[in-house]
């Protein structure tokens, strides 16, 4: 009877677990000819309806970005420039803590090439890529392009092999699915579209502007700019045409050098360097000079003889002159807008496509606008405050601000290294450290080089210095493992931590009990094995049963389930003492042991990763290519659960809870 059982069990996970292997992307490519020796390489994508396939360009930290890789490039062809993306979305995953970017309902990519050997006949590819809905698939296809012979027309590339996770398909079976798409089909092409965040990059940089305002190298030349208009003007209309095209001229100048820095670096290199280590690193020594100089440490000063220069210029009058007298404004003010300037461009860059133009037209609309509104409206003068020390109040407190965000860069060049310098305890000790000094300072207890005498401090600065000192405090039980929701986004994740669990309570006692040989503690200090053989030895001496967690670094519904189901108490606790369980990442890019590599035989491909190996693992026994994927076994590898075999992604904790009891329950029987 008992034979009878598992047989059923396995014939039950076979026949479900076969339609659970998933191909949501159909590629089509095509091959255009440009020139006589360059050629633009196609590939467009139909993706299924919810499910999204990530970009080259998504940040580091999260889910895994689209690889393209072409073989013998340089060779008898060469790249010119980057794999270039039609349209793509770009939203902030709060799992993650990062912006991710990604295609959906259609993908499009195009590679020009210029080939060297005219007897070259074909170019091969590669594309690694990651596609999530509920659940993560990670795939690598590969296509072969024809290049046209003489007047030939476009010629559809060939598809050699496909791989889903370490599933190898037939060109025969590959024909079989995909030769209506390639031959009938044909994708349009998405058109390129400006991402939602440069709405948010406009804001922010519009704010950074009214910010550089009210520094103490801008602020005092609002009066006397307004005057020059107001006295220089034959009439008050003349003087309100001047003002408009001198604010006019004051955006024109900066949105220029958004175009500079966006022609010099390239739309698209600009967004793929803002996942670079030494970009990071470079971005966070320049915050670092930018906020010593917001602080007084020194001034970031153009030459004195371009201002001069310039000063000659303005003095012509008419259009020519004023538009020198905007360019007069942008170099004698540098020592303060040029760090917010630069802190902007950072983070423009950081988006890639026109978010440099998009900030320096936000930050200087906020620049010019009072400018012309008040050499419009001169009686407005008069509800001005006047200048004064509070002037460089604003901007040390700016320099604070660049410090803090500094080591944000610092923290995304370690995170990808992994080199674990700025844990987030450290991150979280200097930001505390930072703002509490803030605090001080708005306090009237630090006061800076260039800061005048202060017998008293306002209202509005200590409000000022009571959020400051709050924010401070709400930071400090993150030392001890609290989430920090309201800045989730910043610091490092709770497990690139020292203590990712917490220190004391529940979490600390977790860890402190001595592991198994082989285990390592997970998620809310659950114990958990990373090798299945480890796990199943340990399993087997203390005669439990094995949950099964085929998961990956970059799955963020695998994040999510542990965050948001494993994290409760009822759920914790079977994870903790009724189960063995045993994670294995299907992503791990670490190469096996020459020893250990083999031939599938399932598939036929080269095992040569962990990654691989745990993937094959559960393609060939399970039947399925998706994560988070979850499995109740026996001692013996047998599912526990007859009528649904494994389960994946459900937020429903009662019914996982159900379904890890229902298992547990049929092991000790």
């Amino acid at each position: 009877m008992k034979k009878l059982f598992f047989l059923l069990a396995a014939f039950l996970l076979f026949t479900q677990g076969k339609a659970q292997i998933l191909e949501p992307v159909k590629w089509k490519t095509s091959i255009e000819k440009k020139s006589d020796s360059n050629y633009l390489l196609v590939f467009d994508a139909v993706i299924e309806k919810e499910w999204h396939m990530y970009s080259q360009f998504t940040a580091d930290g999260g889910s895994l970005p689209l690889e393209v890789i072409f073989k013998n490039e340089n060779a008898a062809y060469k790249l010119i420039g980057k794999t270039k993306e039609g349209k793509t979305k770009t939203v902030f995953n709060d799992v993650f803590g990062v912006n991710e970017t990604f295609f959906e309902g259609k993908a499009h990519l195009t590679q020009e090439v210029s080939i060297l050997n005219p007897k070259l006949k074909t170019i091969e590819a590669t594309l690694n890529y990651q596609v999530c809905k509920q659940s993560c698939i990670n795939s690598e296809k590969k296509f072969t392009f024809t290049l046209p012979v003489e007047k030939a027309a476009a010629v559809s590339a060939v598809v050699d092999t496909v791989k889903v996770d370490s599933i190898p398909v037939s060109t025969k079976e590959v024909a079989e699915t995909t030769a209506p798409q390639i031959e009938k089909t044909e994708v349009e092409k998405p058109k390129e579209e400006p991402k939602k965040g440069l709405w948010t990059i406009f804001f922010l940089a519009f704010l950074g502007g009214f910010a550089a305002l009210l520094t103490p190298c801008v602020f005092p030349m609002i009066p006397m700019t307004v005057s020059f208009f107001t006295k220089q003007s034959k009439t008050p209309a003349q003087g309100k045409r001047n003002a408009i095209i001198y604010g006019i001229s004051i955006i024109a100048i900066y949105v220029i050098l958004g175009l500079l820095v966006t022609g010099i670096f390239g739309a698209d290199a600009l967004n793929a360097l803002s996942t670079n280590v030494w970009f990071n690193i470079v971005f966070f020594i320049l915050l670092l000079v930018f906020a010593a100089s917001f602080l007084g440490a020194f001034e970031i000063m153009l030459p004195h003889s371009w201002a001069n220069k310039v000063d000659r210029q303005a003095d012509r009058g008419g259009i020519v002159g004023i538009l020198f007298m905007a360019l007069a404004l942008a170099i004698v003010s540098f020592s303060c807008t040029g760090p917010i300037v630069g802190t902007l461009l950072v983070q423009a860059a950081s988006k890639g496509g026109i978010a440099p133009i998009v900030g320096m037209l936000g930050f200087s609309s906020a620049l010019a606008l009072p400018f012309m509104l008040f050499a419009m409206f001169p009686s407005w003068l008069h509800s001005l405050p006047k200048s004064g020390g509070w002037l460089n109040t604003v901007k040390v407190f700016l320099g604070f601000l660049e410090l803090a965000l500094a080591f944000k860069f610092l923290s995304n060049a370690d995170l990808v290294l992994q080199l674990h310098l700025l844990e987030r305890e450290v991150f979280l000790a200097i930001w505390i450290a930072i703002f509490g000094t803030l605090a001080f300072y708005l306090f009237g207890k630090i006061t800076m080089p260039h800061d005048s005498p202060l017998s008293h401090i306002s209202v509005g600065r200590l409000s000022i210095g009571l959020l400051v000192l709050t924010f401070t405090i709400y930071m400090i039980p993150g030392l001890w493992g609290a989430p920090l929701k309201l800045i989730n986004a910043f610091p490092p994740p709770m497990e690139y931590s020292e203590s990712p669990f917490g220190i004391g309570g529940s979490h600390a006692t977790a860890t402190a009990t001595v592991l198994p040989s082989g285990a390592k503690s997970g998620p809310h200090g659950i114990t958990v094995f990373d090798d299945y053989e480890k796990g199943l030895a340990y399993a087997k001496s203390v005669n439990k049963p094995i949950l099964l967690d085929f998961t990956g670094f970059a799955c963020v519904n695998c994040r999510k389930m542990e965050n948001n189901v494993w994290s409760e108490e009822n759920i914790k606790s079977i994870l903790k003492n009724d189960v063995v369980l045993i994670s294995l990442y299907v992503d791990d890019k670490r190469d096996l042991p020459k020893s250990e590599q083999f031939v599938s035989k399932s598939t036929g491909e080269s095992i040569e990763t962990i990654g691989d190996k745990w993937t094959d693992f559960m393609i060939s026994k399970y039947q399925t290519n998706t994560q988070p994927l979850y499995v109740l076994t026996d001692l013996e590898g047998n599912s526990l659960n007859v009528e649904t075999p494994t389960t994946s992604y459900d937020p429903d904790v009662m019914l996982y809870q159900k379904w890890l009891k229902t298992g547990i329950a049929n092991f000790k029987n």
